[in-house]
């Protein structure tokens, strides 16, 4: 994708505790205008602690040398002007169930003091542009879990920001409508809107993210384009063994040390950068039907980096 180069956010060694729990430890970045950069991570790697202190919410740590620049701003001393430049996703929906759609954007738009005159016409823009038209005087409760986030993306919208911050904008909605928000975003990005981007689900990362951080226990693990990533993160292809207990012994040495084997509790996997290794173990020791073999994936960086246990706040 291309967009202008010109770093609109820079974070310098930031760090943030709660208590005795280092929620984010030692974290930099830099972000371009109209490019959206994406952070991975299990739950309670930092992501969204750090989506807080970009806009304000949370306050980074005083001690050490950590540094913030959002669009020439310094959360900890321009919170507000940070938030008026900002539109913000949060993981919860938060709409006002009582009122119908188009009541909840226009109170909202009195946050921004933005005249009635053009509210009006912003809001039938923005209704347009997520599809929801037809949703102007439903009420909240009658809406579809995919309408409701596509209503709070419409209200992230409304004061025209630079800088959009979306934490898990697609968890638990259909691939349809998963996928009209991608192309949503896309197109903001055209227009030079820059966006943050929490998401669990790999290919959404792949799909949306000119580059993206790995995060892990609060630190950077990993940093890059997803293309460069899987480059240099994992072999090119894996083969994954449904029923390891019914496959016969690898007994070929030089076999083995062109794979790496990856033990999971269900499944057992075999990864190379070598297809014809990894077709002459399957065609040796595994069962038609038992494996798959595929190319891998983001998901596999991401599990390989990370690991494959849950953290003790999963």
């Amino acid at each position: 994708m291309d967009y202008m180069e010109k770093t609109v956010i820079t974070v310098r060694n930031i760090s943030k505790s709660f208590g005795k729990i280092r929620a984010v430890q030692d974290l930099s970045f830099a972000v371009e205008s109209g490019s959206c950069f994406g952070f991975l991570g299990p739950n309670g790697a930092g992501k969204t602690t750090v989506m807080k202190m970009v806009y304000g919410k949370c306050a980074r740590d005083k001690n050490g040398n950590g540094k913030m620049d959002i669009f020439g701003y310094d959360p900890a001393k321009n919170e507000l002007a940070i938030k008026y430049l900002s539109g913000v996703v949060q993981q919860e929906n938060n709409l006002d169930d009582e009122l119908n759609v188009i009541q909840n954007l226009m109170i909202y738009s009195r946050f921004y003091n933005i005249p009635l005159k053009l509210a009006k016409k912003r809001i039938e823009y923005l209704l347009d542009f997520l599809e929801l038209t037809e949703k102007t005087d439903s009420k909240i409760k009658n809406l579809s879990g995919g309408m409701k986030r596509r209503l709070v993306i419409a209200r992230s919208l409304l004061n025209s920001p630079r800088l959009l911050i979306l934490d898990e904008p697609t968890t638990g909605l259909d691939p349809q409508v998963r996928h009209l928000i991608w192309d949503k975003i896309r197109q903001l990005q055209k227009q030079d809107t820059t966006v943050l981007l929490t998401t669990h689900y790999m290919e959404e990362a792949f799909q949306l993210c000119d580059r993206l951080i790995i995060m892990h226990k609060g630190g950077k693990i990993m940093e890059g384009r997803p293309e460069d990533l899987l480059d240099r993160g994992i072999e090119k292809y894996v083969i994954e063994v449904l029923d390891a207990d019914s496959m016969n012994q690898i007994t070929d040495n030089a076999l083995l040390s062109r794979v790496r084997t990856d033990k999971a509790p269900d499944v057992l996997r075999y990864y190379s950068d070598d297809r014809d290794a990894l077709k002459y173990l399957a065609d040796s020791c595994l069962k038609v039907g038992n494996y798959l073999i595929r190319q891998t994936n983001l998901e596999d960086v991401f599990l390989k980096a990370t690991g494959r246990q849950l953290n003790d706040k999963q």
